[in-house]
């Protein structure tokens, strides 16, 4: 028998130390189990404004589904809706052609689990049980080269093509996010993120701000000011989801 979870949040987006907007965004509604973040891309404000539509897409197409009818399939189609929505904005006005988001996301589904779905290199990470576990894998070009076994990390750490994602929300027709099924756990911590935060902290740097027991918004806030310590050279936006 499955008992009742429920889940607290928190999260801080900052422009970080070199960038002069931040293009990211994030959203989430405790009420529907919902939590987004998006690293937009796109010249002058393309960027900021498809990360907003695409988390306020997302957020909006899968809130009146309740949680015991959330599958894979209509997790799949709130991202496709948040695609038709940049695309749709971008064509009505041409300083915006082009724009794009990446897109990471937990939907709180039935029988206590959760749908991880992302597009893109923002990330998903769960601590359980004083461990760090990637749930995502980058869609960038650089991820497929380490996969495939062409660079080494320490080589692609210093490759001018880190930026290069092969797949986004608004930069074409369709897009193809990853969905994957998680159960969940009582004291299960998600950490939803852009590259900004992630770039600048490794794995073993995140376990270490996520160890302990102080309250989710200072470690949030700790992993923030961390990656601006560690150079911030891209915005920094860090959610913590915390499963009751």
């Amino acid at each position: 028998m499955s008992i009742a979870l429920h889940p607290t949040a928190t999260a801080l987006t900052h422009v970080g130390q070199v960038r002069r907007t931040n293009q990211d965004a994030w959203s989430y509604s405790l009420e529907a189990g919902l939590f987004a973040v998006c690293d937009g891309m796109g010249g002058m404000a393309g960027g900021e404004i498809a990360s907003q539509i695409a988390v306020e897409a997302f957020v909006e197409h899968l809130a009146p589904v309740p949680e015991a009818q959330r599958t894979a399939r209509l997790v799949t189609q709130a991202v496709c809706a948040a695609n038709r929505r940049v695309q749709a904005r971008a064509a009505h006005e041409r300083a915006l052609q082009g724009m794009g988001t990446t897109l990471v996301a937990l939907a709180l589904c039935a029988a206590n689990k959760a749908a991880i779905v992302h597009v893109g290199d923002s990330r998903c990470y769960r601590w359980r049980h004083g461990s760090l576990e990637a749930c995502t894998e980058d869609h960038s070009l650089i991820a497929e080269q380490i996969r495939n076994g062409v660079l080494t990390e320490a080589q692609a750490a210093l490759s001018p093509m880190r930026n290069v994602i092969t797949r986004a929300v608004g930069t074409r027709r369709s897009v193809l996010p990853e969905v994957q099924m998680l159960l969940l756990e009582p004291g299960d911590v998600f950490l939803l993120c852009s590259d900004g935060l992630c770039r600048e902290l490794p794995d073993a740097a995140i376990a270490g701000l996520l160890r302990g027991d102080a309250p989710l918004p200072e470690r949030n806030r700790a992993l923030v000011e961390a990656a601006l310590a560690a150079g911030g050279r891209d915005n920094v936006t860090s959610m913590l989801v915390r499963i009751e």
